[in-house]
């Protein structure tokens, strides 16, 4: 079999049998196939496509190409939830504790953040002494007995995905449906879990910005999990301006910890509502998407799920009471209100420029080496659709230099469109798919 031989026929719209993936992905990951190849195979693949078999194995080839997680020793079925991102998107904080506490495992792999803000590792770093450098003997044993565990990703969890992601990234082939599909899902396949639910973004600070596009994206991923033998459920959910109000690691652990007392904002409250609902149906502890939503809200009451992240935090190392005390987290030396310089609609704010604001403040990582600040970010007060005079307050900036804080602040003001009438009102979420 040779390389060559596989270009061709993808290029003149040929089908890659099973073998001819398995040969392309383990000659790539091993070094074998050069680059320079592999890039005309993925160009081929953007133009010409690959149907549902081939994604499959495209799929699968990565996810084994280098370390599967074996959860069989976790009793019952394990559920895990994706989100392909954006800017305060904390959901995985408040989210999981939920679903725990209704009686769903919990196995989850997660990464840090690269770009605007930090990722769930990094958040829940927030809490002193929290790690998510366990072992895998910890990781199961954690489940068993709390019901939930985040451990960080390895650096062997499918490799070959890493290498093809970074290639694409520098020849203009991220964005064809099937490669983005495959990559998302090796990493989730080889983590192990019988269910999978996503929330699929859609709106400006998502990579899917057309709504069309991302049902098409959450229909792919459903497919392939279905034909990988996962239990699977799709939520596309709205990310055209940031989750909640607060933007930035420990502000974000805050807010996930409001709104498991019942005191979180409305959209990221029903954003977690929604696809715990999922989770509570594919993890087979509910029926109907009713009974799975009055279970979750009974965790919220009776204070269950607020005492399974603590039980959480304990586990893995962290100070449990930060829960019950979020004061303990770590904060910022100064905080600025930024006001309103007009009067008027909200009628957008630029969700991928909040963001960036964090990363300037230090709230991210402009490279893989950065240091995040986990105290600085943004909290929002006002946002898409709400009315205001000169001089209201929009959102404070909590910073820890005065130069970065300075930076941020034009760049936040012009991040906010403010005009005579309102938009027409978006949802948080679009729809739900199994």
């Amino acid at each position: 079999m040779r390389m060559y031989d596989l270009i061709m026929k993808k290029r003149n719209g040929g089908i890659l049998s099973k073998e001819e993936i398995r040969f392309m992905i383990e000659g790539y990951t091993a070094g074998s196939i050069p680059d320079y190849q592999m890039s005309a195979m993925m160009m081929a693949i953007y133009f010409r496509g690959m149907n549902e078999e081939e994604t499959l194995q495209l799929t699968m080839a990565m996810a084994e190409s280098g370390d599967t997680l074996d959860l069989s020793a976790i009793e019952g079925i394990k559920v895990d939830k994706h989100s392909t991102g954006g800017v305060g998107d904390k959901t995985s904080l408040a989210l999981t504790p939920m679903v725990a506490a209704c009686g769903v495992k919990i196995a989850k792999m997660s990464g840090r953040g690269l770009g605007h803000t930090g990722g769930t590792i990094d958040k829940l770093e927030s809490f002193n002494g929290f790690s998510t450098g366990i072992e895998t003997r910890d990781f199961i044993k954690n489940v068993n007995e709390i019901g939930i565990s985040i451990m960080g990703q390895t650096k062997d969890l499918a490799p070959a995905d890493k290498l093809l992601y970074a290639l694409r990234d520098v020849t203009a082939t991220v964005d064809n449906m099937s490669l983005i599909a495959s990559s998302i899902m090796s990493k989730k396949l080889a983590a192990g879990a019988d269910a999978i639910v996503l929330d699929v973004k859609t709106g400006s600070g998502a990579f899917m910005k057309a709504e069309e596009d991302a049902f098409a994206l959450a229909k792919e991923m459903l497919t392939i999990g279905k034909n990988a033998g996962r239990s699977m459920m799709a939520v596309v959910s709205d990310m055209d301006q940031p989750l909640g109000y607060a933007v930035g690691n420990a502000l974000e652990v805050k807010e996930a910890i409001d709104t498991l007392k019942g005191q979180g904002p409305a959209d990221f409250t029903e954003l977690c509502m929604t696809l715990g609902s999922c989770m509570l149906m594919a993890g087979g502890v509910a029926s109907d998407y009713e009974q799975a939503r009055e279970m979750l809200k009974d965790v919220i009451e009776n204070g269950s799920a607020l005492e399974k992240l603590a039980d959480f935090v304990e586990a893995q190392g962290g100070d449990r009471q930060t829960v019950y005390e979020p004061e303990r987290l770590p904060k910022a030396t100064g905080i600025l209100e930024v006001k309103a310089q007009k009067e008027g609609f909200i009628r957008k704010i630029i969700c991928d420029e909040v963001g960036i604001c964090s990363l300037i403040l230090g709230g991210g990582r402009e490279t893989k080496e950065s240091e995040i600040d986990l105290s600085v970010g943004i909290v929002l007060c006002r946002k898409t659709g709400d009315y205001v005079k000169k001089g209201d307050v929009l959102a404070h900036i909590h910073y820890n230099d005065e130069n970065k804080m300075l930076a941020c602040k034009e760049r936040l003001l012009a991040a906010y469109e403010i005009g005579d009438e309102k938009n027409t009102e978006r949802p948080v979420i679009f729809g739900i798919l199994n």
